[in-house]
């Protein structure tokens, strides 16, 4: 998302790294949905140590880590304070993280396993009734319930614009399928686990993958593939895939013990939340609060100055508003390498 999210200009960016403009579904439409797939297949692992059951001590550090990502989201909203509260946005990306972990969780804990697939069900089914009937043009941008919920509860000026209206694509209503994500990661978690030698789990991970995406784009043709109101087809869709992938890595990794390649991706992984909350602080100091004179007299600001300055000499505008993005992943990495080789790994 670092690459996504840091082109040198939003004016010129390669199609795959832009989400999609409504229905339908990019490579980055998929980077949201498979951390909180894989945040659901991690709980499995950690909850092990409970037991898998729902205790007060449980209880207490869902609500606490909860509660703190959806705090560090608040912060990043903020951030650097320039704006008043009366146009605060109050839901965000680590928010949706917060709400979908926490109830994902109490979910996972409390209900056996059928129960649980079949709560994921009606979650997405009751997700889709509520959407599809009773609206005009019930999917659209400014005619959807998601958007309707949140003018009602949060407001106009407290929601995202970023679509030209306000609608937020991490809404209250949406965040609801966005729980059946975590869902299906953590039954995939316990799907490993359950396996008596990790090879075989590998192609039950298949099968139910490329199950979930075939089941996810036949669901489209009536309730489509959308990131920005999560979708129960997108859902599906995109879970699919994420099994796809893992499965992929699991027999890469762990049974052919090919690893050496990986190196790189666990040192990011390692301090996601770190690196997530670090790369949005750097982006709008480079906004907000350091700024250039321009030969002409003007002021620019620091990100954009590099990006004309620096990387569009060396590529053009859009290779160099790649390469701009490039850079920071690089230099976010060699931030990250400090860390693990002395073992820092930041966590709540």
């Amino acid at each position: 998302m670092i690459l996504v999210n840091m082109p040198g200009s939003w004016s010129h960016v390669y199609a795959p790294l832009r989400h999609a403009k409504w229905h339908g579904c990019t490579p980055t439409d998929l980077v949201f949905p498979f951390f909180l797939f894989i945040v659901g297949a991690a709980m499995a692992y950690s909850f092990r140590k409970y037991d898998h059951r729902l205790s007060p001590a449980v209880i207490k550090k869902i609500a606490r880590r909860a509660a703190l990502i959806f705090v560090i989201g608040l912060f990043l909203n903020a951030f650097p304070f320039h704006k008043p509260f009366s146009e605060f946005r109050i839901l965000g990306v680590l928010q949706r993280i917060a709400i979908a972990y926490g109830i994902g969780a109490l979910l996972y804990l409390s209900l056996p396993r059928t129960r649980l697939i079949v709560v994921s069900a009606l979650l997405l089914f009751g997700y889709w009734l509520l959407l599809g009937f009773g609206r005009p043009d019930p999917f659209a941008l400014e005619t959807n319930l998601v958007r309707a919920v949140d003018l009602k509860i949060l407001g106009a000026n407290h929601v995202w614009g970023g679509f030209g209206v306000p609608f937020d694509p991490e809404g209250l209503l949406s965040t609801l399928p966005a729980v059946v994500t975590v869902i299906l990661g953590a039954l995939t978690g316990r799907m490993i686990q359950a396996a008596a030698q990790l090879r075989s789990a590998v192609p039950r991970i298949l099968l139910a993958g490329v199950s979930a995406i075939i089941l996810g784009q036949l669901w489209g043709l009536a309730f489509p593939i959308n990131k920005a109101l999560w979708t129960s087809s997108y859902v599906l869709y995109t879970a699919g895939l994420a099994m796809l992938f893992l499965a992929v890595l699991l027999w890469l990794i762990d049974v052919r013990s090919y690893r050496r390649w990986a190196y790189p991706f666990v040192v990011f992984g390692m301090n996601p939340l770190f690196l997530y909350a670090l790369s949005a602080v750097w982006v709008r100091t480079y906004i907000y609060l350091i700024t250039f004179e321009t030969a002409d007299g003007t002021a620019m600001n620091a990100y954009k100055w590099l990006y004309q300055s620096i990387f569009v000499p060396i590529a053009g505008p859009l290779n160099g508003s790649l390469l701009f993005a490039i850079s920071h992943v690089f230099l976010f990495w060699l931030i990250l390498l400090v860390l693990y080789r002395k073992n820092i790994f930041i966590k709540i």
